[in-house]
């Protein structure tokens, strides 16, 4: 019986890689090879973009804390230049987990709003598609509940029980959930109330197993996908372990071309590891340009400060990233899990992002300058605002920084300016006298400036934030 594999060098009218058995044509690629190997390669990386952003960090817990499968992650406080994640914030830790559907349904307990932590969370599949918001802005509204997931060849009905019942259409399931600190709760608090959280397979619901935890504080790891070959052995882990959708088909056919195949190893030879690898490069380009040019827009007509530019529609459907005619394949790319993660279902849960990406001048941020923000007194932020730095190469923190933000309950040891604004400056080192009001940079930059609790009507108020000044 033909093969896949055989199609696809079929297809192409040559054999591009030696794996599953098959030996090459010629112990050289000819310039049409090698060429189709680098296009088909760089569309490869940016369908598969979702997935190997979520996949690693199931493989960093795993690799970098010693973690089994299904064992969860949560911080006794919050992140620092040591964790690698994606856009991540280090004023509130986090809960999260990476589970499997493929022995069955299993059920996510999710605890009722405690006095001092709360969860706000999504439950996503193996390709970021939003299955559940959680906790208080969330489906079970803060009075915890049992999400039950049911895996995409699951046979029969609902099994009886309160539940809050989904199906995934992948086997892999994977959420994030931050335990927002209440009534002046502590870290301590936070750290407690995620342990409350469980998970267990439906086929072990009368008397669940203890759900194990481990401390990403204390052990940080690495979740930032890396472009190197282990960018293409990691879509070949999904793809190996997940069920093909039929949006994915024709992606499935320019896969096999470059030697990822359902049920075959992924050998390549070292020229076509080369051709890939230059076709990461074009994926990783095609993906920085769409963030840079696509994927913010100015929030006010006189401001750089920009908000997450979103595909049309996206929101409201709770980001499919497919609609009846697309996959949307550069928008949910380049334009979402390039540089975030675990998108909600629904917008909202009491967090409003501004995006700086250049100064006043409406020149990008680089890491050799010294910029200044003034942030008002009059912030529109009921409960704090924070600003982060983060590389502009890897969407992460500034790795080795002695800090990465700074928040309103850093106030205190702030310098502040005599109207109560402050000035928050970012540098590759501290202007004199300035150190409680730096966050260094040192390389290229770009900023997420939060609100948490932003006040009713602030977007009517008139308030805006000042751009971004280039210090003398």
């Amino acid at each position: 019986m033909t093969n896949l594999r055989q199609l696809a060098v079929a297809a192409t009218s040559a054999v591009l890689i030696s794996g599953g058995g098959m030996a090459a044509a010629s112990s050289q690629l000819s310039d049409i090879q090698r060429d189709t190997i680098v296009r088909r390669a760089c569309e490869a990386a940016i369908w598969g973009m979702p997935a190997v952003g979520v996949y690693d960090i199931e493989l960093a817990m795993q690799r970098d804390g010693g973690a089994e499968a299904g064992t969860l992650g949560y911080m006794s406080a919050p992140m620092d230049s040591r964790h690698g994640f994606l856009t991540a914030n280090d004023v509130t830790p986090y809960a999260f987990g990476a589970l499997s559907t493929k022995d069955g349904p299993i059920i996510i307990e999710v605890p009722p709003a405690g006095d001092k932590a709360a969860f706000f969370g999504t439950i996503v599949n193996a390709w970021q598609v939003p299955i559940a918001d959680v906790g208080t802005t969330g489906e079970d509204g803060g009075a915890g509940g049992k999400y039950l997931i049911l895996p995409p060849d699951h046979e029969g009905g609902v099994p009886e029980g309160d539940y809050l019942v989904h199906h995934s259409n992948t086997y892999g399931v994977h959420f994030v959930f931050r335990p927002v600190a209440k009534n002046g709760g502590t870290h301590a608090d936070q750290a407690a109330y995620a342990q409350t959280l469980q998970w267990y397979p439906l086929s072990q619901a009368a008397s669940p197993p203890p759900t194990a935890f481990f401390d990403v504080k204390e052990t940080p790891v690495n979740t930032l996908p890396v472009y190197d070959m282990t960018f293409y052995t990691d879509l070949n882990t999904v793809i190996q372990r997940e069920p093909v959708l039929a949006q994915d088909k024709a992606a499935m056919a320019l896969l096999a071309s470059i030697g990822i195949v359902r049920g075959e190893p992924f050998e390549p030879e070292a020229e076509t590891r080369d051709a890939m690898l230059e076709g990461l490069a074009c994926a990783y380009n095609t993906m920085q340009e769409h963030f840079i040019t696509k994927s913010v827009v100015p929030l006010w007509p006189d401001r750089q400060w920009g908000v997450w530019n979103f595909a049309d529609g996206q929101a409201d459907a709770g980001f499919p990233y497919a609609n009846d005619e697309l996959v949307l394949v550069d928008d949910r790319a380049g334009g979402s899990y390039f540089w975030i993660t675990y998108l909600p279902k629904n917008l909202g849960g009491g967090t409003f992002y501004l995006t700086g990406l250049r100064d006043s001048s409406g020149t990008m941020l680089n890491g050799t300058d010294t910029y200044k923000l003034t942030i008002l007194a009059d912030t529109p932020a009921e409960d704090f605002w924070s600003v982060i730095v983060y590389s502009m190469k890897t969407k992460g923190f500034v790795s080795g920084a002695e800090r990465v933000g700074l928040a309103t309950p850093n106030l205190p040891d702030m310098q502040k300016n005599d109207d109560g604004s402050v000035d928050v400056y970012f540098a590759p080192e501290a202007p004199a006298g300035l150190e409680s009001n730096w966050i260094p940079t040192g390389e290229d930059f770009f900023l997420l400036f939060r609100l948490y609790g932003p006040t009713e009507g602030w977007m009517q108020s008139g308030w805006t934030l000042p751009d971004i000044q280039k210090a003398e």
